[in-house]
């Protein structure tokens, strides 16, 4: 799920982590560490001569009281801010989504939402594919234990574990940094929501329903 109007700069220039989007970007500085180090709690639209505007998205399911309860390894709220922010997240599950795409925070407002095939997905990214069993953006109502474990690579997730245990086996899929050549992969592209009726830019609207 990402913003409104959306698509076309991510068409360009692949689906970027807010760290890999700040790069390109070129925002430095005080403005850099205020993104990619701390609490975001509406989302900021940034500016580039040449690359026009991109919006980074709110962190509204997560506070720094919550991962301060949370948080292992000796890690502290801009350590996980920064660990999260170099990461572009899939949902697995339609209902996620769905809870996501409706939760209050989100209902009245234009979402742009990209499905794309799992398989290419892995095939053009897999050394660079990490997994999670929680909401790692999420400390409400539940503040779950996470730390440098929370993401794992495909080889070392313990997925037959989970499963035995009659647990979600996987909840997140994340992308170190960037995945690259949308167009590849994309099976559908729609903006939804917003009171506004669902508008499909590529493939079939059925993908999402």
């Amino acid at each position: 799920m990402a913003a409104e109007r959306s698509w076309s700069g991510i068409e360009r220039h692949g689906l970027r982590s807010t760290t890999a989007l700040l790069d390109l970007f070129e925002v430095k500085g005080e403005r850099r560490t205020e993104l990619e180090s701390r609490h975001r709690p509406e989302c900021v639209t940034i500016e580039h001569p040449s690359y026009g505007s991109a919006v980074i998205r709110d962190q509204k399911p997560m506070d720094d009281s919550g991962l301060r309860r949370a948080l292992t390894d000796g890690l502290a709220p801009p350590d996980w801010y920064r660990i999260l922010n170099q990461k572009v997240f899939f949902w697995l599950a339609r209902e996620r989504l769905a809870k996501l795409r409706t939760a209050r925070a989100y209902r009245d407002k234009r979402q742009t939402v990209i499905v794309v095939a799992t398989r290419r997905l892995l095939e053009r990214n897999h050394d660079r594919v990490v997994l999670s069993p929680m909401n790692s953006g999420c400390t409400r109502p539940m503040a779950h234990p996470r730390g440098f474990n929370t993401f794992l690579p495909l080889s070392q997730y313990p997925y037959r574990d989970r499963k035995k245990r009659g647990l979600e086996p996987i909840v997140e899929l994340a992308v170190e940094s960037i995945v690259q050549e949308m167009q590849a992969i994309v099976l559908t592209v729609v903006e939804i929501g917003g009171g506004v009726p669902q508008n499909t830019i590529l493939g079939s609207p059925s993908d999402i329903d």
